[in-house]
């Protein structure tokens, strides 16, 4: 039911690596090309779509214990450094690791600059959580780019899909164009997705003027 679209995709990941790690503020680094940042649930599936875009199974390290990711990983992807932020929201987790976490998410966002666009993930199945609205509120206070990636699109019927899709956007505030729902586990969405990384990069890359009408004509 679920298929790719049958054409070429706008960006070729041939060969993503993992760069390093940060577990503070003064650890992160200063990217040289556009860095997109993915945020979510911790159970939201944010390493199988790292993996879904990079075509590799084990770049960013899956869990069967959700919550496991405490740290900031960076990825080269060729034409633009992926940044895997801390997943948020896992019930298990200390008042205090939350509040870390919190703290480690709000540092990132402070550098604006350096952040070309957020993929937010949120589960396709269910309606956002009040950890959801909360990073929607970091991301326009930081006013970041941004774009609603849902996940485990497989999961349901395409009609199903669409209803849930309109009321996830309703429930954020936000157009249904403004979202892309996809599937780790069979590509689905994968070509939107890379259709916006590419426009991404390439607004990234444009001279400050380009890039000043480009915002203008949004």
């Amino acid at each position: 039911m679920y298929e790719t679209k049958d054409k070429q995709p706008a960006v070729i990941i041939k060969n993503a690596t993992f760069i390093t790690s940060a577990a503070r503020a003064e650890q992160f680094i200063k990217p040289n090309k556009p860095m997109i940042a993915v945020c979510g649930k911790s159970n939201v599936g944010k390493s199988s779509f790292i993996n879904m875009l990079a075509n590799r199974k084990k770049l960013a390290k899956t869990s069967s214990e959700p919550g496991r990711t405490r740290l900031v990983n960076y990825f080269d992807f060729g034409e633009f450094i992926l940044a895997d932020l801390p997943g948020y929201g896992f019930a298990r987790v200390s008042k205090g690791e939350k509040e870390k976490w919190a703290k480690t998410l709000d540092q990132f966002f402070k550098n604006k600059e350096d952040i070309a666009h957020v993929f937010m993930l949120a589960d396709s199945r269910h309606d956002p959580t009040a950890d959801d609205l909360q990073m929607m509120q970091f991301l326009h206070y930081h006013t970041l780019p941004f774009t609603v990636v849902l996940t485990k699109a497989d999961k349901l019927s395409k009609m199903k899909l669409k209803e849930n899709t309109r009321a996830i956007a309703a429930d954020l505030y936000l157009g249904v164009e403004n979202l892309i729902a996809t599937s780790a586990e069979t590509g689905y969405g994968k070509m939107e997705i890379l259709d916006k990384i590419r426009a991404v990069v390439d607004r990234a890359n444009a001279p400050a003027e380009d890039a000043d009408e480009e915002e203008g004509e949004e």
